[in-house]
């Protein structure tokens, strides 16, 4: 018997099926036993469609009315999965973010966790209900309603998780674990029985969208064991660990890839001391997240050259201030490209192993793909190419290293 904390995604809740086939799950782990936590997300598709509602009335929507917009579609899910549970004969009580006081900061649609004040939580389950809880949301100190940004549910159930000091937080969502790769680009990718969390961090950060980065930092930081499982089928699912022997014979655990990438280069900004920070810092003003960075320099003209990327949302806003940017610095030229992909290799063992990066380029050299930016650390190595080159990349990549034919556990 333990304290449990679950999480389901969208696609676990899209319909009222679903929904009672989630609340018949969370009824045999509570008729074990267990106190249960369950956080959920909006049902598959409406927050979208909220998107494209707010849209029709305004092109840019105001960030705080968005947010009280966005939080409703949680809303309605916590109610069903309630209703759910008690017409199976277990007690269940649902709460939004504000009410179980999720403390937020102030930055609308893509606010970070303060505080949880788990009071009312804690009650419940001394109770012996089940408690129901939105995720994606919670409220600032001035009670305004905020969103956490995509895939915030995960962060609200690793944080609520920690806050109640759970023994498990569970993250099911429509796979049944974390693999080598996203098996529909590469049907022979496997199912990792563990992976470490700095390698999660890694996957999550370079575009693997089985959790939120958000979640990953805060499992890792309060050290909740987390364990992605599939809502669709039974399976041990995924563990993420601390355990680094776990990979000791591992080169790579792992291909990331993202498609939300785009690039922007300022040609000919004058070579001298803060350009970095002039270029860099009004991108950063309007809460713009810049990934990769290269900078070159052009000896004889005392010129560089300034490239970076980020998220392809983004793009529109942040080439409008580069534009605004480059002519304060007297730049020669803007140029920006959003038809770009990254692909990353993640693996703690690449540290005690040479020749990773050797073979990366070599593969992709085969198969006639060009490199536009490289980024490396400790356990990843990470390139830009052409999109229409993503899914050969990481194929060919995932051969090269014989992912497909061993799973690190």
């Amino acid at each position: 018997m333990g304290l449990i904390v679950q999480k389901y995604g969208g696609t676990s809740v899209a319909n009222a099926e679903r929904i009672k086939a989630v609340a018949e799950r969370v009824k045999r782990w509570r008729d074990e036993g267990h106190q249960v936590v369950v956080v959920v997300s909006a049902m598959s598709g409406e927050t979208d469609r909220l998107v494209g509602l707010a849209k029709q009335i305004q092109e840019r929507p105001l960030p705080r009315e968005l947010d009280v917009l966005l939080s409703t579609g949680e809303q309605v899910t916590i109610a069903l999965l309630s209703m759910a549970l008690d017409a199976m004969g277990c007690a269940a009580r649902s709460y939004t973010g504000a009410q179980v006081h999720i403390l937020t900061d102030s930055v609308h649609n893509k606010a970070r966790i303060h505080d949880i004040d788990g009071a009312r939580v804690g009650a419940d389950l001394d109770a012996g209900r089940v408690v129901v809880i939105a995720g994606f949301q919670g409220v600032d100190a001035e009670g305004n309603i905020t969103t956490l940004g995509r895939g915030g549910s995960d962060t609200s159930a690793v944080a609520i998780a920690a806050a109640l000091k759970a023994d498990e937080c569970q993250i099911y969502t429509d796979v049944d674990g974390v693999y080598t790769t996203d098996p529909r680009v590469e049907p022979k990718a496997r199912k990792l029985d563990r992976i470490t969390f700095e390698e999660m961090l890694e996957m999550a950060s370079l575009g693997s969208k089985v959790l939120q980065i958000r979640s990953v930092e805060f499992a890792g930081k309060y050290r909740v064991p987390l364990r992605v499982l599939s809502s669709f089928q039974e399976g041990e699912g995924t563990l993420i660990t601390f355990e680094e022997d776990i990979v000791e014979d591992a080169k790579i655990s792992g291909i990331a890839f993202s498609r939300d990438e785009a690039k922007l280069t300022v040609l000919g900004v004058p070579d001298q001391p803060g350009v970095a920070y002039r270029i860099l810092g009004p991108i950063a003003e309007a809460n713009i997240e810049v990934d990769m960075i290269i900078q070159n320099v052009a000896a004889q003209e005392a010129t560089t050259d300034f490239t970076f990327t980020v998220h392809r949302n983004d793009f529109p806003r942040a080439l409008e201030i580069l534009d605004r940017t480059a002519k304060e610095l007297g730049a020669r030229q803007v140029l920006g490209d959003s038809r770009i992909v990254k692909i990353s290799l993640v693996g703690v063992g690449m540290r005690s192993h040479a020749g990773i990066a050797s073979l990366m380029f070599s593969t992709l050299a085969k198969e006639g793909i060009n490199i536009r930016m490289i980024s490396t650390s400790e356990i990843k190595i990470s390139v830009v190419v052409d999109e229409k080159y993503l899914e050969l990349g990481v194929r060919s990549l995932h051969e090269a290293f014989g992912l497909g034919a061993h799973v690190s556990d």
